[in-house]
């Protein structure tokens, strides 16, 4: 003799609705009340509920009174089906509400101090302007510090230059700029007709610390070109650095991002294309780590085709 078959739910349409009319007239009393409750006719939620107990094979609902109320074993369905049927219920309005909460939520951005004040400000402005829920957070940290963040999920992207690129990043260049020397007005070196490298050794350099981009970039070409050089003064920030140009203690090289039309009036430059390559500013995120919605928003107003997936560099060397 065959065991008898296993119960098993076989509604060919919704498999939701029997469920629903069956908590309803529990919950209620009566499968006029369910009806009314859920807009639908009482001969409806009577062939649901018929429905439910023949796959179910036993009764879910009796008579008491003038109400229905559930079996032992309708109890248990009750029991097991009311959270079901509330979550499913609700599943429209709290999937929109986390989406809402997607718009919102938090953007951490690790960038050095002259990305955030040259490069940065019109892009978060804008930002800003289309995402004001978001709450956005620069971390200005050199470039490497910003890395080290990313690797640690401690940032959602970095916005910077790289000269190498780990294996564990990618990097896409977004934006170049020109390197320039610049020197306090009537300078010598500004009014040379022809300025080459050689002329840069008999005047003192003002750079950024040794760790950042920059003088790794100045020491890699002047070295390539067999050029002395001394460095006068360390400082960080691109604003320092042209403070102290400006009171004629040195000269320094800087992209052409980092000069603004205040500058004019007190300091001078001269292209360095033909010796120094154009500096690259762009996005270094994390491979393998999905980025957030945020995150993909903000890329897409430094350069919206930054996302294509072959658009980022593979490891290896960033200025190309």
């Amino acid at each position: 003799m065959n065991p008898p078959a296993s119960p098993r739910f076989s509604y060919k349409s919704d498999k939701l609705k029997p469920l629903r009319a069956f908590c309803q007239t529990v919950r209620l009393g009566s499968v006029s009340r369910a009806a009314d409750a859920l807009f639908v006719s009482q001969p409806a939620i009577t062939l649901q509920l018929q429905a439910l107990e023949r796959d179910l094979g036993m009764p879910l609902l009796e008579r008491n009174g003038r109400r229905l109320a559930p079996t032992r074993e309708g109890e248990v369905l009750y029991e097991m089906a009311v959270p079901l049927v509330e979550q499913l219920d609700g599943l429209e309005a709290g999937f929109r509400e986390r989406v809402r909460g997607l718009e919102g939520g938090e953007l951490r951005i690790a960038a050095n101090s002259s990305t955030i004040l040259y490069l940065l400000p019109k892009i978060v402005e804008t930002f800003r302007q289309h995402h004001p829920e978001v709450r956005l957070s620069l971390d200005n940290v050199v470039t490497g510090e910003g890395t080290d963040l990313l690797r640690e999920d401690a940032v959602d992207l970095v916005v910077g230059t790289l000269l190498d690129v780990p294996a564990d990043l990618s990097y896409q260049a977004a934006y170049r700029f020109e390197q320039l020397l610049i020197a306090a007005v009537g300078h010598p070196l500004l009014k040379k007709p022809r300025l080459e490298l050689a002329d840069l050794a008999d005047h003192p350099l003002i750079l950024p610390p040794k760790r950042q981009v920059t003088w790794r970039l100045v020491d890699l070409v002047l070295q390539r070109h067999r050029v002395p050089y001394q460095v006068a003064l360390e400082v960080s920030g691109w604003d320092v650095i042209k403070q102290y140009v400006a009171m004629g203690m040195g000269v320094s090289i800087v992209p052409s991002i980092c000069l603004v039309d205040s500058d004019r009036d007190r300091l001078g430059s001269r292209s360095l294309s033909d010796f120094f390559p154009s500096r690259s500013y762009g996005v270094v995120v994390r491979k393998g780590r999905v980025l957030s919605p945020q995150a993909r928003a903000f890329i897409a107003l430094i350069r919206p085709d930054l996302l294509a997936p072959r658009e980022y560099d593979e490891s290896g060397h960033s200025e190309r």
